[in-house]
């Protein structure tokens, strides 16, 4: 850049820019999105950028945003393109006033690439452990060398209380497969190494009978605290020399039938979230159709 320190301030985040980086402090007001609060800051090497971009916005705005490479931020690999435009950690907007210096930074920062195509290792650190948060059926932690997933007898299938607690040491995974708490059934799923390569028994189809596996809800493994975990633990797993992670897209299988004290504990728990008004009427009776259709 033109003086190494210059910082560019918008909605949400400022970018200061560096000799060899780009480093990202998001704020932590409430109209910020929780994902980028939660981050709170990333420095993102120039390494690991292969383009930058300036678009008009919305509502008299302009969006400067930073093209990372394939396979060099943990935290994109880990969502697989499900992130809302919203919570892109990579966009800076700024009033339309600010167009002509906006493209000056980028013009700049454009000037400076030099690497381009799918990064061989993870260029940007990953949130830092430890880290945890509450899914429907357990509390899922993670300190840095074994993820847990601590079942709740309230949400937890049979299948997984007869299993019991689980620990997982990352030397034993070859990947993370996240699904975005936002879309119906999403879950944090443990691709382990030995049912990967074909040397122990294949997971369960179902997240919910899964014990390498837990579960989202209504209010339960939010993207700003499930994603981060997602992907410290996939920086982890790469870093110790583990397999790749699963890919983005995850061909469907077809969904066994559910045990009927499963659906009914489903129920019984989504009646508590629309009593305490977590849940609308729409809601409720559209998800406990649903569930009532997989008996």
């Amino acid at each position: 850049m033109s003086r190494m320190g210059d910082v560019l301030a918008g909605f949400h985040a400022a970018w200061e820019f560096e000799s060899d980086s780009v480093l990202i402090r998001y704020e932590r007001g409430i109209r910020t999105p929780k994902l980028l609060s939660a981050l709170g800051e990333r420095r993102i090497p120039l390494a690991a950028i292969e383009g930058v971009s300036l678009e008009p916005g919305r509502r008299g705005t302009v969006v400067l945003r930073i093209e990372p490479r394939a396979g060099a931020d943990p935290l994109i690999e880990a969502a697989a393109g499900q992130l809302k435009e919203a919570c892109d950690p990579y966009r800076l907007v700024l009033s339309a006033e600010r167009d002509a210096l906006a493209e000056y930074y980028a013009d700049e920062l454009r000037a400076r690439l030099t690497e381009s195509g799918p990064a061989q290792r993870f260029l940007v650190a990953a949130p830092e452990a430890p880290l945890s948060f509450k899914a429907y059926d357990a509390k899922a932690s993670f300190d840095g060398r074994t993820v847990r997933f601590r079942w709740f007898w309230t949400g937890a299938s049979s299948a997984k209380w007869k299993a019991g607690d689980q620990s997982f040491p990352v030397s034993e995974l070859s990947g993370v497969e996240w699904r975005s708490p936002e879309v119906l059934e999403g879950y944090l799923r443990l691709r382990r190494g030995a049912a990967e390569a074909g040397n122990g028994p294949p997971a369960p189809a179902r997240a919910d009978q899964d014990p390498g596996a837990v579960v989202f809800g209504l209010g339960y493994g939010a993207v700003h605290e499930s994603l981060p975990l997602a992907a410290a633990v996939l920086a982890a797993v790469r870093s110790r020399g583990a397999a790749t992670a699963v890919p983005a897209a995850v061909p469907a299988v077809a969904a066994p039938r559910r045990a009927p004290a499963d659906v009914a504990e489903r129920i019984r728990h989504l009646g508590e979230l629309h009593r305490a008004g977590l849940v609308t009427d729409e809601e409720f009776s559209a998800k406990k159709a649903e569930l009532l259709s997989e008996l």
